[in-house]
């Protein structure tokens, strides 16, 4: 597999039903499963530095060995030490856009493990799109904004306990959103600007919002992903993630800190009511739905930022004079790239 002619997941997803391509990357999902003839079939997910392009190897693919000199057919993927356990290895794809139901289908017929030396899995790992240094930044400046206990109290969970160094690194998700290293202080600090912004002009047109508690709210609203996901280099979920959820485990690591902060038992509450209900409602993961003004205006800004970068990968990924999007299963909803014309 010949890297010249390798084409990127971006560059993929704007080909044409029929197209073949070659791809390169890092494996974030790999799972096993029967087609209708009882055949083994993959659903694979392959990341680069562009992004994630999801497909199928079928049972008629072909498999090889690249990893040395030359390259070997293996006839027995299933069984084979090398594909036994594909996720977070590098390798080489073929394949070809098909369609099913209307939507695009990434189908590689031709797998490659690759030499994870040559092509360590690191590199091909997506990194968000925005600059770390102006991300940290912007973040310090929120923390800053919260003076007095609110602001001591951020002080001490992301920089005394001495949980920033993998904060500032870690994915917001394994897919939807955010789901690449830096995903996470990205979606942060994004959904802490619009909450700032938010309760401070509710505060000026007369509601009572404590515009430090939203943004601290906001701050510490996904603090459970960092023990709900892991990277390995791709971002993976955790077995606490799966089962329990980043808003339970969010909780517990907020209430131990408060605890061993001595947190005011109002401040607590107030910041916590937050963690639990910024989901919106309860068929999306939160037990209790957000009951103040700085509840609402976080769960406002964590669901407007979640869509508006379904959007923005939804338009990108459209060929060129496309007004609609295929649709989009995470936002449940087909996107609109509208432009205004030369002659509105």
């Amino acid at each position: 597999m010949e890297e010249q002619r390798i084409s990127r997941t971006g560059e993929i997803r704007r080909l044409s039903k029929d197209d073949r391509f070659k791809v390169l990357g890092v494996i974030s999902k790999a799972s096993v499963r029967k087609d209708k003839n009882g055949r083994n079939y993959w659903d694979i997910a392959v990341m680069d530095e562009e992004g994630i392009l999801e497909g199928k190897i079928w049972g008629n693919s072909k498999w090889w060995d690249k990893s040395g000199d030359g390259q070997i057919e293996i006839s027995d993927p299933a069984s084979s030490e090398l594909f036994r356990e594909m996720t977070g290895k590098t390798l080489g794809l073929a394949g070809q856009v098909t369609e099913f139901k209307g939507q695009a289908q990434y189908n590689f017929n031709s797998v490659y493990y690759m030499n994870q030396e040559k092509f360590p899995p690191h590199r091909f790992v997506q990194r968000s799109p925005y600059d770390a240094d102006t991300l940290e930044k912007e973040f310090m400046d929120l923390v800053e904004a919260c003076d007095g206990p609110v602001g001591d109290f951020l002080q001490f969970v992301f920089f005394e306990k001495g949980i920033w160094e993998k904060f500032k690194d870690w994915p917001a998700a394994v897919s939807h959103h955010h789901a690449y290293v830096g995903g996470l202080l990205e979606h942060t600090v994004a959904v802490a600007r619009t909450a700032r912004s938010l309760a401070e002009t509710y505060a000026h047109s007369g509601y009572e919002v404590n515009v430090p508690v939203a943004i601290a709210g906001a701050l510490l609203h996904d603090l459970g992903k960092m023990d709900s996901y892991r990277l390995s280099p791709a971002p993976e979920m955790t077995v606490a993630g799966t089962v329990i959820d980043h808003i339970v485990l969010g909780y517990s690591m907020y209430a131990s800190m408060a605890g061993e902060y001595t947190l005011d038992e109002r401040l607590f509450a107030a910041i916590g009511h937050i963690l639990v209900s910024h989901h919106g409602c309860r068929e999306f993961g939160s037990p209790v739905l957000p009951a103040t003004p700085e509840a609402m205006v976080v769960s406002a800004a964590d669901e407007l930022d979640f869509r508006l970068f379904c959007w923005k990968n939804a338009v990108e990924q459209m060929e060129d004079g496309k007004e609609i999007s295929d649709y989009n299963f995470s936002a449940q909803r087909r996107f609109w790239k509208w432009e205004q014309g030369n002659g509105a």
